[in-house]
């Protein structure tokens, strides 16, 4: 009888060591199944890489540049003779380089504002949701103190007095962006500073910015990707805000704001100059948002 139960054992271990080895998921992973699922989320991924390659290396291809003025073509409407899809303005500018020109500017300080944005709202956020008490309030009743500033008015004010140039732009915008970061990510830190391995780090001695950049910041990833996506379209948002009230980028340089500004003086008798800027801004602004809830439906599915 011995036997054969330890044979039987035998035979059971065997086949067990013969089953094949299942593969794991990352949650990274589960998270790219869950956004692929998403058919708006990818179309809008899809019609967003597209604008920016175009933005990007459509100007390089065209025969006209952003600066150039025909005057064969002055206040042309949209044509397909000598590559003036978009029509010219005024100066006989080609609108479609312009277009494109515009949202590579737009582009860029929605990317740079954005990024630098969210590493000040995590770094001050994740600082003052992880030390609390005093140094907490201090740091809140700032952010407190900015939110009750006007956005826009202080805005157009540093804009004014330190210039329009492109990098000022991106500064401006910067600095009054972080604040909801910052807010979030303080959040989520209070949450996660109570846990046992938090707990066990400090036990063995490591230093509290340590304990921040190793543990903290990595499990507030998944929120941080989905504030993102949420902020890019408000940085787009106010770039053009500013350049249509003539507080972007100076000329010849443009941007969508620019355009759509331009095209606003010209709507009844040219409004192919403000149609199709518009029409970029609104579809990546878009964009954006369906790509920020697919983020969010995929990191974070218990919310769905």
């Amino acid at each position: 009888m011995f036997k054969k139960k330890q044979a039987a054992a035998a035979a059971t271990l065997e086949n067990v060591l013969n089953q094949p080895v299942v593969q794991g998921r990352s949650p990274w992973r589960d998270a790219r199944i869950r956004f692929m699922r998403n058919k708006a989320a990818v179309v809008s991924l899809v019609i967003l890489v597209l604008i920016t390659l175009a933005c990007v290396f459509g100007p390089m291809l065209l025969p006209h540049t952003y600066d150039s003025t025909d005057w064969d073509a002055i206040s042309l409407a949209p044509t397909l003779q000598n590559w003036h899809w978009f029509g010219t303005d005024d100066l006989g500018r080609d609108l479609l380089v312009r277009t494109l020109i515009g949202g590579r500017i737009s582009l860029m300080v929605g990317a740079l504002a954005t990024i630098a944005a969210v590493i000040i709202g995590v770094i001050w956020g994740a600082t003052a949701g992880f030390m609390g008490g005093k140094i907490d309030n201090l740091m809140m009743r700032m952010v407190d103190m900015m939110y009750a500033v006007p956005y826009l008015l202080i805005a157009i004010l540093m804009v004014t007095l330190l210039g329009r140039e492109f990098y000022l732009v991106v500064l401006t915008i910067t600095i009054l962006s972080w604040m909801d970061m910052s807010r979030v990510v303080r959040g989520q830190t209070l949450s996660i500073r109570s846990k046992e391995y938090i707990e066990a780090a400090h036990a063995i001695g490591v230093s509290t910015p340590t304990i921040i950049r190793r543990h903290i910041v990595p499990n507030l990833l998944g929120i941080v990707v989905i504030y993102t996506t949420v902020t890019v379209p408000g940085v787009i948002l106010t770039e053009s805000v500013l350049s249509f009230l003539g507080l972007g980028v100076q000329e010849p340089m443009t941007s969508w704001g620019v355009l759509i500004g331009d095209g606003t003086k010209t709507m009844e008798s040219q409004p192919w100059m403000m149609l199709f800027p518009a029409a970029l801004l609104s579809l990546t602004l878009y964009c954006t948002n369906y790509i920020g809830d697919g983020l969010r439906d995929a990191l974070d599915p218990k919310d769905r």
